[in-house]
Parts: structure tokens; sequence; C-alpha cells
């Protein structure tokens, strides 16, 4: 980095927000602009309270009005304001006029940052809590390229005036963390709650980009954010960027396969082809309004108590090279899944399980800490028609293919699990591929490690190769016995 942040060194304890505001305030480098819409200046009052604020401040605006936003920032083809393209359109315009209107000449040693948000409140009924997109375009070194961080909120509070508040907190929580943290951007990410409640606000989606940042995988970045417990699911996309889940998930039809993917095989991918086929036949189900998410839940992640980073990385670069969209959650049980869809659309659901996993939703051991039992789950579970997509399985002792009329439930379950499938809750996959049924994750993964042939077949096209590639999953290429 060309240029020293001055007095870069660790806090013992948390600084501050005076403290945060004054040390960027002082440092002479720093320069740059805030424009906010739709919560007030919260964050750019911190700075000029703070005292010094001259030396850091080139501009402070709200372009409240819509008409005068537009002709800022051009017109949004939907009409949308509060969005990850209108944010990136602020950024790149304020720091074009700080290029043009602040000489490089006179100010060499210049390091430009441009903070903006776009959010909205809650609103007067208090339906809708309110949301909002926030990011800094910025630079550590007057030679270099931007570096840029975009995260999206979740307000949780219930009055205008401390979400306000709160997100204003939050952005200076982000300028800081920007100019101080960003050689620690999974420290970084904790620091954006230095003074607030863990409660009071949600960030669902992070992204990092530019010449600082070329050594984060933002999909390791949505895993810290489920284990912080800042969000309860996060998604990303096949490039491996984040994505916001309201975005993908509004208003569409949504069919979920959850597993260990850990490698994603043959059976995964046959799973998914033919309840997508029965999916889209469904009533009302139009195919250009369906997504396909396949799930991996935090527990699942979990090896030994900790979460494996690498072996993470390794499921989601195979799935993301399939081009599937992959989601992170903390929900295990079926449920609370169900329901966390259920925030972002009103139609068609169905979720695609192997019969293993059907019996332990009827486990009544996962619903002891609700009042209603596995009643009020089910009712949950099965709200707004949702279907289940059931693949059969092998029984490894009897060599029987098991499906919905064979499967076995506790006694106490066997009425409920009944009124379920007769009333076509749940629906058994039966062109499924018979070759393919011995084929089991655990397996394969075992005879990648121990270095056995024949693993590869199991695997969708172009999977084995990317396994050799990047020796993902404890491959190593002497390991396998040469002829």
């Amino acid at each position: 980095m060309g240029v020293v942040l001055k007095g870069d060194k660790e806090f013992e304890n948390i600084p501050s927000l005076k403290a945060k505001a004054l040390r960027i305030n002082l440092n002479e480098d720093i320069y740059g602009t805030f424009s906010e819409i739709g919560a007030g200046q919260e964050t750019v009052r911190h700075f000029f309270r703070a005292g010094g604020a001259s030396g850091t401040i080139a501009k402070a605006m709200s372009a409240y009005d819509k008409n005068f936003s537009d002709a800022i920032y051009g017109a949004e083809k939907d009409g949308r304001y509060v969005t990850e393209e209108r944010l990136h359109k602020m950024l790149a315009h304020e720091i074009k006029l700080m290029e043009q209107r602040i000489p490089r000449k006179e100010n060499p040693n210049k390091i430009f940052f441009s903070y903006a948000n776009t959010v909205t409140t809650i609103d007067f009924a208090k339906k809708y809590k309110g949301h909002g997109w926030l990011g800094i375009r910025f630079q550590l070194d007057p030679k270099e390229d931007y570096n840029e961080i975009i995260l999206h909120i979740r307000f949780r509070q219930t009055e205008a005036r401390l979400q306000q508040e709160t997100l204003g907190i939050v952005g200076l929580n982000l300028i800081y963390g920007a100019f101080y943290k960003h050689h620690k951007p999974k420290k970084l990410l904790k620091y954006l709650y230095d003074h607030i409640d863990k409660d009071t606000i949600e960030i669902d989606t992070i992204n990092f980009s530019g010449p600082n940042f070329t050594e984060v995988d933002n999909r390791l970045m949505s895993l810290e954010l489920v284990k912080n417990g800042m969000t309860e699911a996060v998604m990303f996309g096949p490039d491996g960027n984040n994505i916001l889940p309201a975005a993908i998930l509004y208003k569409k039809n949504i069919l979920a396969l959850r597993g260990s993917f850990r490698p994603v095989t043959l059976v995964n991918m046959d799973m998914y082809e033919k309840s997508y086929d029965i999916f889209i036949r469904e009533n009302k189900v139009e195919e250009d309004k369906t997504v396909v998410i396949f799930e991996i839940t935090l527990s699942n992640l979990r090896v030994e108590g900790e979460i494996d980073e690498e072996d993470f990385m390794d499921r989601a670069r195979l799935l993301c090279s399939l081009g599937q969209t992959v989601m992170i959650s903390n929900f295990q049980e079926y449920y609370r899944l169900v329901e966390y869809f259920s925030q972002y659309t009103k139609e068609r659901m169905a979720l695609t399980m192997g019969v293993n996993n059907l019996v332990d939703i009827f486990d009544e051991k996962y619903y002891r800490h609700l009042s209603g039992g596995i009643l009020e789950a089910f009712g949950k579970l099965f709200y707004k028609d949702l279907k289940v997509y059931l693949y059969p399985m092998i029984d490894p002792e009897t060599g029987l293919v098991n499906t919905s009329n064979t499967l076995k439930v506790h006694p106490r379950m066997k009425e409920l699990y009944k009124f379920f499938k007769y009333n076509g809750k749940v629906i058994d996959i039966f062109d499924y591929d018979p070759n393919i049924l011995n084929i089991f994750s655990r397996e394969v993964l075992k005879m990648i490690a121990e270095g056995k042939e024949g693993w590869e077949e199991m695997l969708p096209t172009g999977i084995s190769e990317l396994i050799k590639e990047k020796n993902l999953f404890g491959y190593k290429a002497n390991l396998i016995e040469k002829e």
C-alpha cells in the first residue's frame, strides 16, 4: 500500500463512535463524499459532530426527491430506488465527480472514497420493517484502482427513528472498517455491529471487490454472516458472488434440495432433474418464474464442532460449476426453511428429499422446543400446498428399494404420515435411474481420500476433473494406483 494510514494500530477496546469518526477526520489523506437517501443523513452526521470534518468531507447530500435523484443518477428501468443497481450508480457518479473536481496534481496523496446508502425505513402501518443497500468505494493508494464493499441490511426495529440511528452507526462502522480493517475482512464483518445489538439489524448480503480484496472469496464471507448470527440464510450464484435472497426468491415458485453435496453425485442431479420435471407440470407453476435452490445447512458443514471452510469451498465450487444457485442456512428443521421462503413468495413450493430425510422429519425429537410440537411444525411445513418429492433409497440390509409406501416411521407417527401421504403431500419420483441408487456421497468421499478407482463415474460430467485439478476433498494424485 502506497499510503500509510496514520495511527493504524489495533485498539485494545472497541473505539467509540466519536473516536472512529475523529480518527478518519484527522487523517489528512482520506477525502470523500456522502450520499444518503431514505433515512436522513445519519452516517455523515457522526463525522460532522466529531470535529475536523472539513478535512474529510468533500460533499454530503440527500437527493430525496425522485426527480432530483433521477436527474443526478439516472432513472431506473423498474422505477425502484432501493436497489443494488441504484447504489452502484450513486457510488460511481460521486467518485467520478471527485476525480473531476479535486485535482490530483495538487493532492498527490489523497485517497478518495464515496459512501452511499439507499434505504426504506418502516412504514406507518408497521407492515414492512424496511431494508436498504449501503456501500463504500474507496482507495488505499492514490495510484491504485478503487475497492468496494457492498452490503444489504434488513431492519428489525419497529421505529423509524431507531432504524435511522442504527443505519448511521453501521455506515460509520463500514467506513472505519474499510480504511482500518480491510486486511482482516472476517473481523471487519464483526465490527459492523460495534455499538449496536445483533437483533436490531440483519446483514444478508455482502460483497468485497477491488485490488485489495483479490484473495477474498465472497462465498466464505457469506458463510461468515451465517456463522456469526448476522443472518439465517445467504445465497450465491454460479459466478460465486453473493446475491440478495429477496431478489431471487420474490414471487417465485421454489424447488429446494437439501443435501451434503460432499461431493455432488449423479444421484443428487437425478433428484434435481426428475423433481424439477414434476414441479413445472404442477398447476400454476411457470418455468420462467421458478427457481431451484441447492441448500446446505450450517449443521451439515460442521466437522467435530467446527466448520471446515476448505470443505465448504470444495462443495461450493462444484455446485457453482454446474450452474446452480446455492443457499447456506441455519435451518436444521425443514419447516423453518419453508417459513423463510414464505417471507418472499406466496407461490408454489416443493422440497426434494430422499426417503431417509423424510423419516427424520417424522422424528418428534426435532420439535420438542415448539409448544405445539410436531403438529405445529407440520402446520408450518405444509403451508400453502407445499409438496415433498420423494426419491427412493436402497435398503442396505435387504437390497429392496424403499419408497413412500415402504418407509417406516415411529408407530406414533403412522397416522400423521398417512394423512399427509394420502392427501397428496408426498409424491414419489418413479422415473429415477435404478443404476445409480447405490451411489452415496460418503462412499465416494472415502474412495477419493483413499485413492481408490471408479469414483469418477459416480459424479456428473466435469466434476471429477475439477476435483483432480483443484485437489478437492483430500484428493492426491500420487495416491492413485498406476497400472
